[in-house]
C-alpha cells in the first residue's frame, strides 16, 4: 500500500486504469512499451492485484486458442459447423503470446512464473459426439493453425493420452478424443504481478490498492476527474483518458461515467464453482487439460472440462465449472450490485433476455439444486474412478453476462466486449471469456479506438511491429508468417 503522500503532486495523470486484473495490466505494459514517458495510475479496489477474476482459482487458467473448446466450434442449422470463431480466438491467442515472448526477449517476463505447457484434449463419448468431434477435426485440421491437431478412437491410445480418464470406463462405449500437444495452462493473477511490479519499480506506474472509484466526471471537454477513497480518506485525480477494467464492477462505473454509449448495456451475474484435488497420486497422473461436449440445453460456458492447474507454484486438478448464483457483480463485491445496475434504459432489455433465454435461468436453477453426490456424478461421467474423498468443492468467480439493447431488443451477448466514448477519451472492458487469453488483441483494439492518432503514427507502428510482429497482418491466411511467429514464440517461451 503507497502511503497517500506518493500520489503524484499535481493530481494529474496520462492515464487511469481502474482494476488491478489481466486487461488493465495488459494495458498499462502496452501503454509503457508504446511511450514510456507516460506516468499512469492503476486503482484497484481490493489489497492484491489480480485476485478477483484474474486469479488461479478463479478462472479456466487455459491458454484459450480454441484448441479443445468445442462451444468454439458451434453446429449451423444445416448440421455444418462453424469454425470462424475457432480461427479467430487462435489468431488473437498467437498475438498474446507475441507480446509474452517480446517481453522476454526485453527480460521483463520469466515465463516459467505464470506459463506451463500442457497439452489440450477434446474427448466424448456416444455416436453423435463422436460424429461431431469427427467432423470439427476434419474442419479444423485443414487450417494452419490446427494442422497439428491429433484425432483417435483407438480406446488404448486415448488411455496413453488421459489415462485417468479411461481407467474404469466400458471399453464397449464409443469414445473419440483429440489432441494438440501445444497447450497452455496459464496463471493469470501472477502474469499480472509480473507486467505491473517492473512498472512500479521505474515509477511508470502508481498502484494504489484498497482504493475504490466511487465516480467519475468530465472536468471540461479535455480530461476526466476519477474520485476513489482509501483508508487515508477521499481524492481525486484528473486524466485525459480512463480505462474501466474492473470486472464486472465496469458496468456500474460506465453507467457514473454518464457517457451515452454505455446507456444500452446491462449485466447478469453468475458465478462458478470448481471440485478440485490436490491428492499428488491423481496430480501426477494427469498432463492434459479436457474439455468435453456440454449437454443439450446447456449454455457455452458450461462446458465441463478437467484439468491439470499449477496454482501457487502448487499442481492440482480442477473439475468444472459448475454454475451459482449472486447478485455480486464481484466475488468480493455487493449483495446490491445487480440490483443498482437496473436503470431506465436497460431494464426492459433485461426483461426481454430473461424471457428469450428461459432455457438459461433452467440451467442456472438445476445448478443450484446439485448435491455433493450430484457433483460427484457428473464427474464420474468424466473421470470414473473418482472419489469423493478426494475432491473439495471451491468457489470461483464472478462473471457478469452482457445484456445489451438492440434495435431488435435485449440480446444476452457471450465473450468480452469493448465499449468507448466517441472521442476516445474513456474505455470499459464488459464481459467474460475468453478475454485474459486475447488480452493483447482487445487492448489493440483499446488502443486503436481511444489513441487513434498516435496509434498511425510512425513511432507507435515501429513499436507495435517489433512487439507483435503479426501486427497488422492477418495469421489465418499468411501460413508462412504464422510459422515464423509460432517458431519464435515457441523458442522464447518454452513451448516446445
Amino acid at each position: 500500500m503507497l502511503d497517500t503522500d506518493l500520489i503524484n503532486p499535481d493530481k494529474s495523470y496520462d492515464a487511469v486504469l481502474v482494476g488491478a486484473g489481466i486487461m488493465s495490466a495488459t494495458l498499462a505494459a502496452l501503454l509503457h512499451e508504446l511511450d514510456p514517458s507516460m506516468h499512469l495510475l492503476m486503482l484497484e479496489r481490493l489489497d492484491e492485484v489480480g485476485s478477483e477474476s484474474s486469479a488461479a482459482t478463479n478462472n479456466a487458467g487455459t491458454g484459450h486458442a480454441a484448441n479443445c473448446e468445442l462451444n468454439y466450434t458451434p453446429v449451423q442449422a444445416d448440421g455444418t459447423i462453424n469454425v470462424s470463431k475457432a480461427l479467430e480466438i487462435n489468431a488473437a491467442f498467437e498475438q498474446t503470446l507475441e507480446f509474452l515472448a517480446s517481453l522476454t526477449e526485453k527480460g521483463r517476463l520469466i515465463p516459467d512464473k505464470f506459463l506451463h505447457l500442457l497439452p489440450h484434449i477434446s474427448f466424448v463419448w456416444g455416436r453423435s459426439d463422436v460424429a461431431f468431434l469427427k467432423q470439427r477435426h476434419q474442419k479444423l485440421s485443414s487450417f494452419y493453425a490446427f494442422s497439428s491437431m491429433e484425432w483417435s478412437q483407438d480406446s488404448l491410445e486415448i488411455e496413453e493420452w488421459i489415462p485417468l480418464l479411461m481407467q474404469g470406463r466400458d471399453r464397449e462405449q464409443l469414445v473419440a478424443a483429440t489432441r494438440i500437444k501445444r497447450g497452455t495452462d496459464v496463471d493469470f493473477g501472477a502474469l499480472t504481478s509480473a507486467y505491473l511490479e517492473p512498472l512500479q519499480e521505474i515509477g511508470a506506474l502508481d498502484l494504489r490498492t484498497t482504493s475504490e472509484v466511487v465516480d467519475l466526471h468530465r472536468d471540461g471537454d479535455a480530461s476526466w476527474v476519477v474520485e476513489f477513497k482509501d483508508q487515508f480518506g477521499s481524492h481525486d485525480v484528473r486524466t485525459p483518458f480512463v480505462f474501466l477494467g474492473a470486472g464486472g464492477n465496469a458496468i456500474t462505473l460506465l453507467q457514473k461515467s454518464g457517457i451515452p454509449e454505455g446507456l444500452a448495456y446491462g449485466g447478469f451475474p453468475v458465478s462458478g464453482q470448481w471440485l478440485v484435488c490436490t491428492n499428488s497420486e491423481l496430480t501426477e497422473k494427469h498432463n492434459t487439460k479436457v474439455y468435453g461436449k456440454a449437454k443439450v440445453g446447456a449454455p457455452p460456458m458450461s462446458v465441463p472440462h478437467l484439468d491439470r492447474r499449477w496454482i501457487g507454484g502448487k499442481r492440482s486438478l480442477l473439475f468444472g465449472p459448475f454454475a451459482g448464483f449472486s447478485t455480486r457483480f464481484a466475488k468480493k463485491g455487493s449483495r446490491w450490485d445487480l440490483f443498482g445496475s437496473i436503470k431506465k434504459t436497460n431494464l426492459l432489455p433485461m426483461l426481454q433476455v430473461g424471457i428469450k433465454n428461459f432455457d438459461l435461468i433452467n440451467y442456472l436453477v438445476e445448478q443450484l439444486q446439485l448435491s455433493n453426490e450430484d457433483r460427484l456424478e457428473m464427474l464420474q461421467e468424466f473421470l470414473p474412478n473418482a472419489s469423493n474423498k478426494d475432491w473439495d468443492l471451491s468457489i470461483a468467480g464472478q462473471r457478469v453476462q452482457i445484456i445489451k439493447r438492440t434495435d431488435q431488443g435485449g440480446r444476452l451477448q457471450m465473450g468480452t466486449e469493448v465499449v468507448a466514448s466517441k472521442d476516445g477519451s474513456l474505455a470499459a472492458l464488459l464481459g467474460a471469456s475468453p478475454g485474459a487469453s486475447t488480452a493483447v488483441s482487445i487492448m489493440l483494439e483499446v488502443l486503436q479506438r481511444c489513441f487513434r492518432e498516435r496509434m498511425a503514427s510512425n513511432d507507435w507502428q515501429k513499436r507495435l511491429r517489433t512487439l507483435i510482429p503479426s501486427f497488422g497482418k492477418d495469421l489465418q491466411v499468411n501460413q508462412s508468417l504464422h510459422a515464423e511467429i509460432k517458431k519464435r514464440n515457441n523458442a522464447l517461451l518454452n513451448l516446445m
